[in-house]
């Protein structure tokens, strides 16, 4: 396939269910996937499976239907967008302890998790004024795009959000929570957490900004900006196509025209956001990394260098 004459299928799935055999998924999943030559990454854990990847129409049907042969991933959460190039550099399947990681034992959202709200309902809940609007994305995530009127909180990592939870969030007060996230994964976890935790009712966004996008007219939506996805994409628009950002090889985040004109920015070594907290040893690391992609550019190769996280 051309990757740059053609559309890309970009197919972003996940299931919390339980999977005690889950490490020997591994190698079968891989080899369909390469076998179907799809690029991107799963993740399998005990509590379910999260992936993103992309391929030919073809490709994607083809793994869904291997995927869905198994009845325990009936009803996998799974939403697709398009790009003109792969935004993934190989295929990759890891096992993990959790498919989103947030650090506490007794989080399970087959048990308990928010109700769902579906995009075309989502206008009228967060229009309520009793209504808590809670962004529980990344800081840099939230700072592309958001509904106004959300609160963002100040984390780095989904690991951070039980902190967060437990300093900032009363269950007396915030007596209703409407949340949402990229795709709805992180969302099942965040629920659970606060519901086993006394908040009376929380609500997360049923397929995520992503479901959002693709089903509400732009002249309805409240969305604002873009939103960030863990792909070579970086952000995408309303209509899921690929946004105006690029992105820092450094600390990963978005970036944009004005940051890359900033003299703290250097090409796949730092940018405005990191610059300052990086050290001797990362600035060599990354300096040394960049020198290879430039090289591989110039033999006309693609240099692999740390491969894109995957979280909705």
């Amino acid at each position: 396939m051309n990757e740059t004459d053609n559309r890309f299928v970009i197919a972003a799935l996940y299931k919390f269910v339980k999977l005690p055999d889950f490490m020997e998924l591994k190698e079968p999943l891989l080899k369909r996937c390469l076998d179907l030559r799809l690029k991107g990454t799963f993740l399998l854990a005990a509590e379910g499976i999260n992936g993103a990847v992309a391929g030919s129409r073809e490709g994607v049907d083809g793994i869904l239907q291997y995927l869905q042969s198994d009845p325990r991933f009936d009803g996998l959460e799974y939403k697709e967008s398009g790009a003109g190039a792969c935004p993934f550099h190989r295929m990759k399947v890891k096992v993990k302890n959790e498919i989103v990681s947030m650090g506490i034992d007794d989080v399970d959202p087959e048990k308990i998790k928010g109700k769902y709200v579906e995009p075309e309902n989502w206008n009228e809940v967060i229009a309520q004024p009793d209504t808590l609007i809670l962004d529980i994305r990344n800081r840099y995530e939230s700072n592309i795009g958001g509904f106004k009127n959300a609160v963002s909180p100040p984390i780095s990592a989904f690991r951070e959000f039980p902190e967060y939870a437990e300093n900032t969030l009363d269950p007396g007060q915030h007596k209703r929570i409407a949340m949402f996230c990229t795709g709805g994964i992180r969302c099942e976890k965040a629920s659970s957490y606060l519901l086993n935790r006394g908040f009376a009712e929380v609500v997360q966004l049923q397929g995520g900004i992503l479901s959002y996008l693709e089903k509400i007219d732009p002249e309805d939506s409240l969305w604002e900006g873009e939103c960030f996805v863990f792909d070579g994409r970086v952000a995408i628009d309303h209509d899921l196509e690929q946004g105006d950002y690029a992105q820092c090889f450094a600390c990963r985040r978005p970036i944009t025209q004005e940051d890359m004109a900033s003299e703290k920015y250097q090409p796949g070594v730092s940018c405005p956001h990191c610059h300052d907290d990086l050290s001797v040893e990362q600035r060599k690391r990354f300096g040394e990394r960049q020198r290879q992609v430039e090289l591989a550019a110039s033999r006309g190769e693609k240099h692999i260098g740390g491969g894109q996280k995957t979280a909705t």
